[in-house]
């Protein structure tokens, strides 16, 4: 236990430092300068889907929806020596030529596979030697996509002037910090968050669950952060616009298993299964269109979103249904779910208003892995108790099963057993010898039920009870009647958890009756428990008085009611009159006798 605390106290310590570690990059990050001392633009004029030329925004060129804008003028960044003229491009055709019409670089390939009108991401390089100093350029960039309208040009094309390296130095120094804080995310999910479930004991799929979500989140921060740069070492530029779209939809997926694995109402899970197949199908048919070059993917992106949107806001709604009925687990997973949605939704609002310049997600998450953390420490503290009360009630349901064992073979049950054994060698060998077995088998029973740490089925225990009042019956002979009303066995309880009731009803209830008396063993089924019932028609007593010392085994009988509770959250009652006899019933639930 001391070795699992140590790996347990290790393992936070190494999330607590590398979430603070996080936090900082954030932090630096934001901080990070962006080179805008590279970027160049074009002074001149643009024009609009074909409209008036306008003059040119410092530091934008262009600042309005275009569908096709052609951009006229100079650099504002003179190229010289061995520099290049660096076109960094996303989801946008574009053309740049000399002002006497000759052609620099046409982006557009007019190819022959299905997606020949996608232009993807892409990084090309034009020359200082074909742009001569104070030559007018013109850049002619078009929208392929109807639904998207371009206003931000920055998002969809940049041009650096500078060496063939500069893109690599960019990526370093803009992308670098960003690239750590998303490996560490992705760290958290596929290492430290399993491992901490399994260290707590097994497999915990609330834990696994958000561990897997919280990879695919890391890799879509991944590259949607570098997305842009993934030409420099993927030369197909479909392939960088896929890759960076589909990480996407691989959260949207991650996260409805999150969802999903930590809702149990059957309604909500049914709604939770609906939206996974409907995700799993609109995945497969924007796969098949993208693949047939019918609609690449970017294309959907805006279709697929509304309904990754709507699943959210629907597993939000049977999440939030679930912690209002105070369920411990969907209370947990809204606390650590809510940072990630409330970001997700501000990022989908800044889309459109484009409030901020950063993006809200990536604190949504970090927020999300802080609470996780803290949750973690809570439930390993709980666990920790609970493994104390566990050691504790292992330690007195042995104190009892060996108090239980050892009032069964007192010295004068011994005595008595041997004496009547004895007197029979003369008279009946054969039941003499029956009556050795029996006695040797009851013993054996008995040190066997120190062994024996979970219930057992009932058929045992009236087994060894038959065992115990065969050799009762030698001692009592005809004064002791037994009578079994058995009507239900499939059922388990504690080792010896019977015999403390029979023995009473034996010793102390016919035992101490001039004439004796009958002992009934009996068992019913009713619709919500299993019943065994030791009636005796002897002396009886007075269950309102206080114990006395009158030789009853009072302590057995509590270690008899504890052991029960403990273990299948059975309850003893016990009626009884003086004079009449007494009745004992073991109630047993039958939701808990798995």
């Amino acid at each position: 236990m001391l070795k699992g605390r140590l790996v347990s106290y290790i393992l936070l310590g190494i999330m607590a430092v590398m979430f603070i570690g996080l936090c900082v990059l954030i932090v630096t990050n934001s901080f990070t300068s962006d080179l805008e001392y590279y970027k160049t633009f074009i002074d001149g004029k643009y024009s609009v889907d074909g409209g008036e030329w306008k003059p040119t925004i410092p530091g934008k060129m262009v600042d309005e929806n275009f569908k096709e804008v052609k951009i006229r003028g100079k650099l504002t960044n003179e190229l010289f020596g061995d520099n290049v003229l660096i076109l960094s491009a996303k989801n946008v055709w574009y053309n740049l030529k000399l002002e006497d019409e000759i052609e620099i670089y046409n982006m557009r390939d007019y190819d022959d596979s299905p997606l020949a009108d996608t232009p993807g991401y892409s990084i090309n390089y034009a020359y200082a030697e074909s742009i001569r100093p104070d030559t007018v350029i013109e850049l002619t960039i078009t929208n392929p996509y109807p639904m998207f309208s371009v206003k931000e040009l920055d998002n969809f094309f940049v041009m650096y002037g500078g060496n063939l390296s500069l893109p690599y130095e960019l990526f370093i120094q803009n992308k670098l910090p960003t690239i750590i804080v998303c490996t560490l995310i992705c760290f958290f999910g596929v290492v430290a968050f399993p491992i901490a479930g399994f260290v707590m004991g097994g497999i915990d799929y609330r834990y696994l669950s958000f561990g897997i979500m919280s990879f695919f989140a890391g890799l879509y921060l991944l590259f949607d952060s570098f997305g842009e740069y993934l030409p420099l070492w993927v030369t197909s530029e479909v392939l960088c616009m896929a890759v960076d779209v589909f990480t996407n939809y691989l959260f949207a997926v991650a996260a409805a298993v999150y969802i999903k694995t930590n809702l149990s109402r059957t309604p909500h899970k049914i709604a939770a299964n609906i939206l996974m197949i409907g995700l799993a199908a609109a995945l497969l048919l924007v796969s098949i269109l993208h693949a047939t070059g019918a609609a690449d993917i970017y294309e959907t992106q805006p279709y697929m979103m509304m309904y990754i949107g709507a699943g959210a806001v629907v597993s939000t709604f049977c999440l939030v249904r679930e912690a209002i009925s105070k369920s411990r687990e969907a209370i947990s997973v809204l606390i650590s779910w809510t940072p990630i949605f409330v970001t997700v939704f501000l990022d989908g609002i800044n889309s459109f208003v484009h409030f901020w310049d950063g993006r809200f997600f990536l604190s949504g998450i970090v927020v999300s892995l802080g609470v996780q953390i803290v949750q973690l420490v809570f439930d390993m503290r709980r666990q920790y108790k609970e493994q104390i009360h566990y050691q504790q009630m292992q330690k007195e349901l042995y104190e009892a099963r060996v108090s239980i064992m050892v009032s069964q073979i007192q010295p004068h049950f011994l005595y008595n057993s041997l004496t009547s054994i004895a007197m029979m060698c003369t008279k009946d060998p054969q039941l003499a010898k029956k009556a050795t077995i029996n006695f040797a088998d009851y013993l054996r029973g008995n040190m066997n039920s120190l062994k024996e740490k979970n219930p057992v089925p009932f058929s045992r225990e009236l087994e060894h009870l038959k065992k115990y009042l065969m050799l009762e019956q030698m001692r009592f002979g005809d004064m002791l009647n037994i009578e079994y009303d058995i009507q239900a066995e499939d059922f388990v309880l504690p080792q010896l958890s019977v015999q403390p009731l029979v023995e009473n009803a034996v010793k102390h209830g016919v035992g101490m009756k001039e004439d004796g008396g009958t002992v009934t063993i009996a068992t019913r089924e009713t619709d919500k428990a299993y019943e065994v019932i030791v009636s005796d028609d002897g002396v009886g007593f007075d269950t309102s008085a206080p114990p006395k010392n009158d030789g009853r085994s009072h302590v057995g009988m509590e270690n008899v009611k504890q052991r029960l509770k403990e273990m299948c959250n059975a309850e003893v009652i016990i009626e009884s009159e003086p004079g009449k006899g007494t009745v004992s019933t073991i109630r047993i639930p039958k939701e808990d006798n798995n």
